[in-house]
């Protein structure tokens, strides 16, 4: 009996593990999608991400054309330095796992393109952080927003999956019964 009893709470802790680490997916640039800006979006990538709290686990998604996305150090954000980037995406549909706290930065790698505004700051927080700093030598950013995106049309924000706890509770059910029965 004690052995079911381990048993059963091991499936719990992993349940439980497995829902916390579960994020959300952002779409960078919403319909619009990662693209030079025109100057007539209503905001900037910048201006998106400050009204969003990303959080380890989270995903975020650029979808484009003709482009590509860079990651960066936040010296080449500055400059807009694109011959030497962390990483390098040019798949079109670009899925970036924040898999760390701490700042990401993003520019287009198309030339002329981030000095024309297509370029991105992250601060990614942890799990239980309430608050995040604004990127040391930028400007605070506004009041950052929750986890949801207000009616501007910028992105949709969707949930990544279900929380494995919907799939897992009915084979703990059984189990639940077999233990109080014995």
């Amino acid at each position: 009996m004690a052995s079911r009893m381990g048993f059963f709470f091991l499936v719990v802790i992993a349940v439980a593990t497995t829902a916390s680490v579960s994020g959300f997916q952002f779409d960078v640039g919403g319909e619009m999608g990662w693209r030079k800006p025109t100057g007539k979006e209503p905001e900037t990538y910048n201006e998106w991400a400050a009204r969003n709290r990303f959080r380890v686990g989270d995903q975020i998604v650029f979808k484009y054309e003709n482009d590509s996305v860079l990651l960066v150090t936040s010296a080449d954000y500055l400059n807009c330095m694109t011959t030497n980037p962390v990483s390098r995406f040019e798949d079109g549909d670009t899925v970036f796992d924040l898999d760390r706290p701490g700042y990401f930065f993003f520019l287009s790698g198309y030339p002329g393109h981030c000095q024309s505004g297509q370029r991105l700051i992250l601060d990614v927080i942890h799990l239980h952080d309430d608050e995040a700093a604004p990127p040391p030598g930028f400007p605070p950013s506004p009041e950052a927003g929750g986890r949801e995106t207000d009616d501007s049309g910028q992105t949709d924000v969707s949930s990544s999956a279900p929380s494995p706890i919907i799939f897992f509770f009915p084979l703990l059910l059984p189990c639940l019964v077999s233990y109080k029965l014995m």
